[in-house]
């Protein structure tokens, strides 16, 4: 070896000596220029900083030290900021340009509440890696970002805000040409934007960059799948999640060979998924779930070998569920890690092959029509987490050998199954749930399973329907400590529960329908729902509300109806601010609604029905402006129904003050009551007209509210309906189908008013046991989905409106004892009810026995008819005279008394009572 070649290599390793101490040693990094570090304070100058981060951000110090900026060793130019998370807000100041050689700006989960992007962020032309996703921009999307020919990321996630009135505002985008200038893109994340205006331009067009692997267009509002996807043959990741698209799955994203993720999910996608589905070998993550489509899940998915998440759930697809382990069973070795077949239809047993599946972590097949027994192999299944076999058709026992090797098991939901559970009494499971859901199976024995001690991680159990009796066992309420959701409702338990529920996280107790006995207990302040209805707790509400009322607290949701509490309701609400349901109904309290209660403001359910309750309607009610349902029925409420019901209580749906003592008009202002879709008013003293302001019931009249739920806090509500002649609770969709009008059993006088018409969606009108005059309204007819009319005991003329034969939904009809005459309107549905529905009239024609053409043209009395039983005594003549003499003496001696009201008002009630008492002796007697 010369000495030149020597000399020469004790150069380079001096230079690369050199160079190693220049990369690895910060101390000889190059300092930030002068100009960028500059720039960086009129950046900050311009945020919004409440949590301090950028304090590192001052003096005269290195600018690449500070917190979030990253400089290139070698020229000291700034090169990255990562500024994500920080609470910014305000402005973003132009200086960010003179940051000539930035390639990273991460701007995301930031608060630019309703700023644009700035135009000026097109102008970075080093960008490489632009991330404003969760920072609440909102408006267009600046065209010049088309200039960042360099860009190979630009993240542009949920970019919406929701303002002050619940409105949200997103991004909103009328082109998508500038994304064509991005010649070098490869993730692009546009989740969240407003793209609805710009779908028919992705669909025609092939100008998205073929670079792009990860394509995120989710919940943008897109009607088709934009066309240019099909040109991206690098594509690894698609997210079209949650769009409006309504097609069959294209032809062309089958050939997409190099995707490892694709969601179609929450769209409209219909029809069978085709096999060439089966030629995405390279597919781990896939999600069809919550579409319309339908067909057999073809056995191609035993090609997918490198598949670890499918999800079909909530689709239309059928097929033997067997048959889809089976297929999987193919690969050499089963990578599923995550299979969700829920909310379809499929059938057919499990099989009994479950070994291969040893990474399987999450199992759902919830809500199908699967039968038969629980196989014995999923005790084999020993990375299983969770397990979602809920809402089948499956039956047998399970033992303890199914849960053998289930060691990690976290959730087990199998509500709705027709399965016994049979375990030792002194079983130890080899889990530790968190979650537990047996409804409505059986449990051998029939008591609380002691094993529940050992589960020191469940938080929520759910075990209602399971048939368990006994008391509850002192261990329990030691365990109920650390549930968070306790539900053993509708059993057979029956006791005394303890005076105070043991502190503890529970934020729901339910313990309703069971047979529970002794005093109410007391609740920590911490629960939010509790249920003890329909048991026998007794004595009164007064410990149970006032007890430590200095402590506020979060119960939302209180139902102790159907008990045997008495006593007053007591005035110690002011602590419970937090109720949005109290349900008192059918227990034996007494006295006024307390003041108390209008410090309820969210109060949104109230029912007292079926209580001895008295009073006026207290005024402070009008607070309680959330009010849904109003339940007062059947108690001892008297006066006039208050005007403030319709100016205050606008949120009104329900509304019900049957069988009490309230007299005088029906107040026009509840008109104002657009919500309401059940008004009962019925058995009670109520005079003079009805309104004519009827039209006004919005959800009545149209279906702009129609169906909407009675949803709250995940619960459905309830409320009592009387139809069809029978009082009915009407609960889950059924309560926010029923629309129904009742103003029967009172002294309301004058004609139907012809606006009756307008409320078209009305199912059930009884109008019955009043003083009502004049003609059936003629355009009844209108009210095409009437199911229940009740007209009789008035004094109504004339001819039945020959619209009524168009009411082809009508199942139950009344319209005796009035003074209509005339043929019955032909109509397969009126000739469908019997007689009974007609008699006390001056009717023919079917389905009365009477012959029009035999009458020519006049109709006999009612008394001559073969059941009539108008008339109740044969003598007329007789009668009317002593009748007369009657009259004559009792007005003599009487008549001075009632020119006072309140001899009046009991006068008009008595003749009311005599009625009523000879009209149910002549129904029991025909």
């Amino acid at each position: 070896m010369n000495m030149g070649s020597t000399v020469v290599r004790f150069l380079s390793i001096a230079t690369l000596f050199t160079i190693c101490l220049l990369l690895c040693n910060a101390n000889l990094s190059a300092p930030c220029k002068q100009n960028e570090r500059q720039a960086l304070l009129k950046f900050k100058h311009d945020l919004e900083d409440p949590s301090n981060q950028l304090s590192s951000w001052a003096g005269e110090g290195d600018c690449c030290n500070w917190a979030g900026v990253v400089c290139n060793n070698f020229t000291g130019h700034v090169r990255d900021l990562h500024l994500a998370n920080m609470s910014f807000s305000g402005k973003i100041n132009p200086s960010l340009l003179n940051l000539t050689h930035l390639s990273y700006l991460d701007l995301s989960y930031n608060d630019f509440e309703e700023m644009q992007i700035p135009s000026f962020l097109g102008s970075l032309k080093s960008l490489r890696y632009l991330n404003l996703s969760y920072s609440s921009f909102v408006g267009l999307i600046p065209h010049q970002l088309g200039n960042l020919t360099s860009l190979q990321v630009l993240d542009l996630d949920d970019l919406q805000y929701e303002d002050d009135h619940g409105e949200i505002h997103s991004l909103e985008v009328e082109s998508l040409q500038w994304i064509s200038g991005l010649s070098q893109l490869q993730h692009l994340d546009m989740s969240g934007a407003n793209l609805s205006k710009a779908s028919d331009w992705l669909r025609v067009t092939n100008t998205l960059p073929s670079l792009v692997e990860n394509l995120d267009m989710s919940r943008c509002g897109l009607y088709h799948i934009p066309g240019g996807i099909a040109n991206m043959t690098n594509l690894k990741f698609l997210n079209l999640h949650d769009n409006s698209i309504s097609s069959t799955i294209p032809q062309w994203l089958y050939r997409l060979s190099h995707l490892q993720s694709l969601s179609l999910s929450s769209n409209s996608f219909h029809g069978e998924i085709s096999s060439s589905l089966g030629n995405l070998t390279s597919i781990v993550n896939l999600d069809l779930s919550s579409n319309q489509l339908a067909g057999n899940i073809p056995n191609f998915l035993g090609n997918l070998c490198k598949l670890t998440t499918l999800d079909m759930s909530v689709n239309n697809l059928n097929g033997s569920v067997s048959e889809i382990f089976e297929s999987f069973s193919r690969c050499s070795s089963v990578q599923i890690e995550s299979l969700s077949l829920s909310w379809n239809n499929l059938s057919s047993h499990l099989t009994d092959k479950l070994d291969h599946f040893e990474k399987l972590r999450v199992l759902d097949l919830a809500s199908n029509s699967i039968s038969g027994p629980l196989p014995p192999s999923f005790g084999n299944l020993s990375c299983l987490e969770v397990l979602r076999i809920d809402d089948n058709n499956l039956t047998g026992v399970v033992s303890q050998l199914h849960f053998t090797n289930l060691t990690r098991l976290v959730e087990f939901d199998a509500r709705g199954n027709s399965l016994t559970l049979e375990t030792t009494p002194h079983w130890l499971p080899p889990f530790q749930l968190s979650i537990l859901d047996l409804n409505y199976w059986h449990l051998e024995p029939s008591e609380l399973p002691m094993w529940l001690q050992s589960q020191t991680q469940l938080e929520i159990l759910i075990m209602p329907n399971t048939r368990i009796s006994g008391t509850i066992p002192t261990w329990f309420w030691n365990f109920s400590s650390q549930l968070s959701y306790i539900d053993l409702s509708e059993n057979k338990l029956y006791g005394e529960v303890p005076h105070v529920f043991p502190s503890s996280p529970s934020l729901v107790i339910l313990l309703g329908s069971n047979q529970f006995n002794g005093s109410l207990p007391l609740v920590s302040s911490t629960v939010y729902e509790l249920d003890l209805s329909n048991s026998s707790f007794s004595g009164t509400l007064f410990h149970f509300f006032c007890n430590n009322n200095s402590e506020p607290k979060a119960l939302e949701s209180l139902h102790l109806d159907n008990n045997r509490l008495s006593g007053k309701i007591p005035d110690c609400f002011r602590n419970w601010k937090n109720l949005e349901v109290v349900n008192l109904e059918s227990n034996n309290l007494i006295g006024n609604i307390p003041r108390s209660l209008g410090y309820l403001l969210s109060l949104q359910y109230l029912h007292l029905r079926n209580n001895h309750l008295h009073g006026e309607l207290p005024p402070y009610l009008k607070k309680c402006t959330d009010l849904t349902i109003l339940d007062l029925s059947y108690n001892k409420f008297l006066g006039k129904i208050p005007m403030w019901i319709g100016t205050s209580l606008s949120n009104l749906r329900v509304l019900s003050l049957r069988s009490n003592q309230f007299h005088g008009h029906i107040p026009y202002k509840l008109c104002d009551l657009t919500y309401l879709q059940i008004l009962d008013l019925a058995h009670n003293n109520l005079s003079g007209r009805m309104p004519r302001c009827l039209y006004n019931f919005t959800a009545m009249t149209t279906r702009l509210y129609f169906n909407r739920p009675f949803y709250i806090m995940g619960r459905i509500e309830n409320a009592n309906v009387v139809t069809k002649g029978r009082e009915v609770k009407y609960g889950n969709i059924l309560l926010s189908l029923a629309i129904s009008l009742d103003l029967s059993d009172n002294i309301i006088s004058g004609e139907i008013p012809e606006e009756l018409n307008s409320l078209i969606y009305l199912q059930s009108v009884n109008l019955s046991y009043n003083h009502l005059s004049g003609r059936i309204p003629p355009k009844i007819g209108d009210m095409r989905w009437l199911e229940s009319l009740d007209l009789s005991m008035n004094q109504l003329c004339g001819q039945i409106a020959p619209s009524m034969s168009s009411l082809t939904f009508l199942s139950t009809l009344n319209l005796s004892y009035n003074n209509l005459i005339g043929e019955i309107p032909k109509s397969t549905q009126l000739q469908s009810f019997d007689q009974f529905s007609f008699i006390g009239n001056k009717l023919c024609g079917p389905p009365l026995e009477v012959n029009c053409s035999n009458t020519n043209g006049t109709v006999p009395p009612v008394a001559d008819q073969k059941h009539g039983g108008s008339y109740l005594l044969e003598d007329g003549w007789f009668y009317l005279s002593l009748g007369l003499g009657f009259l004559f003496g009792f007005w003599s001696v009487l008549g001075s008394l009632l020119l006072n009201l309140p001899w009046s008002i009991g006068f008009n009630r008595f003749l009311n009572s005599i009625v009523k008492k000879l009209y149910g002796v002549i129904v029991e007697h025909f």
